[in-house]
């Protein structure tokens, strides 16, 4: 099991000038991603040593967990701010709540009016958030409000480990091949007359991405590819690309690389969207039960791979956050 750290006042590894005698305790929870950090109070406007300890632990384990927080959307927006330009909800979304255009609300009461049918999350599959993007958000929030007494846990992957664990053949392979990334991936869970396939068909967002990414912070390798919105590999026949697919998709997807969070009100994921792919529960569709979390999104720059190309757009504009 790996040790708790405690990030202090003088610790040159955070690389900057902290000004609070406060430590933020930072406990790793799974073997390759995700720690809770305590400590910290997300109501209220974050120091400057805050920030840059909050990020430190986001970069080196990929998704952060808080618990216990007592926040509404503008503190929400408030605590998105001090990482990024905030994006609003969604390319998609026209229903955000009044006052704020930047949350997404993951509703289940939503979902169920928009699909006919009780569901969880808009696609039960592994993703990245809004890879047919050109920039995909670089980190996302998620924040629970009403949650089930019993299931509902989301799951998050380490896409570097991932990558990091694949025989050396296949990482040279990775590491020349590109991807298609559109809403849906190759099999998209919604009926083609339903109002999302509609504003996928009208409003298309298409990127040809690297399917190993270089992050633009640490430098590390991630595989970039996931059953959520990856649809093919560029260059490869259609059953090649499958089978290449599918030999990615298990790497990412094995449970060695990911961890499980257990939802309660006031508990706050944020996750580095550059690293990792994530789950929706998928062990809720029988109970009536009823699960609301808010989302806020940070703008992303644009993947580029290990040779320097970057990701090319197909259909679609960037997508900015506020100015």
């Amino acid at each position: 099991m790996t040790a708790a750290t405690t990030v202090a006042p003088g610790d040159t590894a955070t690389g900057a000038t902290l000004d609070t005698a406060e430590a933020l305790d930072v406990r790793p929870v799974a073997g390759h991603i995700g720690a809770e950090i305590h400590g910290v109070d997300l109501s209220r406007e974050l120091t400057d040593y805050e920030v840059t300890a909050i990020r430190e632990a986001l970069h080196r384990h990929k998704v952060v967990f808080f618990r216990g927080q007592d926040i509404g959307h503008a503190e929400q927006v408030t605590f998105s701010r001090r990482f990024g330009e905030v994006t609003p909800s969604h390319p998609y979304d026209d229903e955000a709540p009044e006052g704020f255009p930047q949350i997404l609300a993951v509703d289940s009461r939503k979902y169920e009016r928009r699909f006919g049918r009780k569901k969880y999350s808009y696609d039960n599959k592994w993703h990245t958030d809004v890879t047919a993007l050109i920039n995909p958000p670089a980190g996302t929030i998620l924040r629970a409000h009403l949650v089930p007494e019993q299931g509902g846990d989301t799951q998050w992957t380490n896409l570097v480990a991932a990558y990091e664990a694949l025989p050396e053949p296949l990482r040279r392979l990775a590491d020349g091949l590109r991807a298609e990334h559109r809403f849906g991936g190759r099999h998209p869970q919604w009926a083609e007359d339903s109002s999302y396939a509609r504003k996928t068909r009208e409003n298309p967002l298409v990127t040809e991405h690297p399917v190993v990414r270089v992050h633009p912070v640490t430098g590390e390798r991630a595989l970039f590819v996931t059953p959520g919105f990856t649809s093919r590999i560029v260059g490869v026949s259609p059953a090649q690309s499958d089978r290449l697919l599918d030999l990615f998709f298990a790497q990412i997807t094995d449970p060695a690389f990911t961890v499980r969070f257990r939802w309660a009100p006031g508990s706050v994921a944020f996750w580095d969207n550059r690293a990792t792919a994530h789950l929706a529960p998928t062990d809720l569709d029988h109970l009536d039960v009823t699960r609301v979390l808010y989302r806020t999104t940070l703008e992303g720059d644009v993947p580029v791979g290990p040779d320097g190309r970057e990701s090319i757009s197909l259909a679609g504009a960037f997508f900015r956050g506020e100015k």
